[in-house]
């Protein structure tokens, strides 16, 4: 069996680098792609309000048999429930649905104008209230993650945001090192859009790997956890196989170079 490789987020918990995104997945097939995330080995699952599928992800850790402290489990208060009432209810209700006693990363899924910092008071309280194990940001760029470091008691462990090899931010990357804030990558194989470059295909055969295998070991090798989303078996296991292998540093190097700021989803800044 492949061994997940693990990093130790700030406040000294562990996560894995890999993890199952469940974005755009509804009823069975959500809860379906967890079971089989899990029994391949697969220890991180990454799901938020929004997606709802919260329920059907709770039933799969469930259906698991794992223990419960083996499986991370992420979710994310929804744009709409920002604010720090609204945000402490609607943390209960991802509980509730979750069917957990805890969420072991609670995140702010994208940093809305005049919501921010009581979205993170209220994070910093289920925090010191235990209900969660670690607390951090998504879609978070580097003058949010200034202005936050103006009234944050507690610095987020991680920052999830789109980061591929098309879209690799070193000034973000440099940032979030420089204050060990994790960084994690989602759609980090362009929901296939950049998966035909000429480039990649060349490292393809140097390695003998898919086009996706290569690319999630970028994100590896730079130690960015990352979460892509497959429902289809097949797809989850060649995934998981990125852990099989290793890049050269000139070839993550080379890699780095792919960068066109090609953005799949929404800019972030466009909320500043």
């Amino acid at each position: 069996m492949i061994n997940q490789p693990y990093t130790t987020l700030s406040n000294g918990i562990q996560m894995p680098l890999l993890g199952l995104g469940v974005y755009d997945m509804y009823n069975k097939e959500a809860e379906q792609a967890v079971v089989d995330a899990l029994e391949i080995g697969y220890r991180l699952i990454d799901t938020a309000a929004h997606y709802q599928n919260e329920k059907e992800i709770g039933k799969a850790v469930k259906a698991s048999g794992l223990p419960r402290n083996e499986i991370f489990v992420t979710t994310k208060v929804g744009n709409g429930d920002q604010g720090y009432d609204s945000t402490l209810k609607a943390f209960d209700v991802s509980l509730r649905k979750l069917d957990m006693d805890y969420v072991d990363l609670y995140l702010v899924h994208w940093p809305i104008k005049g919501k921010r910092k009581d979205t993170w008071k209220a994070l910093e309280k289920l925090y010191a209230d235990k209900t969660v194990r670690a607390i951090g940001v998504a879609n978070y760029l580097i003058p949010f993650l200034d202005e936050l470091s103006m009234y944050a008691a507690t610095v987020p462990v991680l920052n999830q945001v789109e980061l591929t090899p098309w879209l690799f931010q070193p000034e973000l990357v440099g940032y979030c090192k420089q204050r060990n804030i994790q960084l994690q990558s989602y759609s980090p194989i362009t929901r296939g859009k950049k998966l035909g470059d000429p480039r990649l295909l060349k490292l393809c055969e140097k390695y003998n790997k898919t086009p996706a295998q290569i690319v999630l070991r970028w994100n590896i090798e730079h130690n960015i956890s990352t979460i892509p989303k497959s429902s289809r078996k097949e797809r989850l296991q060649e995934n998981f196989d990125s852990l099989s292998f290793e890049l050269s540093e000139e070839d993550v190097a080379f890699m780095d170079g792919f960068n066109e700021n090609f953005r799949i989803c929404d800019d972030p800044m466009e909320m500043l």
